[in-house]
């Protein structure tokens, strides 16, 4: 059974950094597709981020240039990285994992990507609270 567990979430202000962490127990990063969401109180859930099979990461395009998704394939932990947070980066951020199914190309098609993680995700984490105040 797999588990994800993010945490890393808090309360800073604009203009600061947090780097949101995400470990995986009962999965290794050797396939599928992973990646981070938010849902903001009130709207609809995003996609962020994400790492496609071939290990390229893909970005929101709010998200390109200030944050920065990595993972430590040994330790099973899937990383956020975001810098220049503003108040509108507020939300709940979740990491989610479709391990079955291969995603290529994803820094082409960053978005559709995302939105097709979102559906075909199996696992997702219980989500860590970011919040920031201008």
């Amino acid at each position: 059974q797999v588990q994800l567990v993010e945490s890393g979430g808090g309360s800073v202000e604009s203009g600061g950094s947090l780097r949101l962490s995400c470990t995986a127990s009962g999965y290794k990063f050797t396939s599928g597709c992973m990646g981070w969401f938010r849902q903001a109180q009130g709207k609809e859930r995003e996609g962020v981020a994400g790492i496609d099979s071939a290990g390229m990461p893909f970005y929101n395009t709010y998200a390109k240039g200030r944050f920065t998704i990595s993972r430590d394939s040994a330790e099973s932990v899937l990383y956020l990285q975001m810098n220049s947070l503003n108040a509108e980066d507020t939300a709940m951020y979740y990491c989610a994992i479709d391990h079955a199914r291969p995603y290529y190309a994803g820094d082409r098609f960053p978005v559709a990507t995302l939105t097709r993680l979102e559906k075909t995700a199996v696992y997702w984490g219980q989500g860590t609270q970011v919040t920031v105040s201008s």
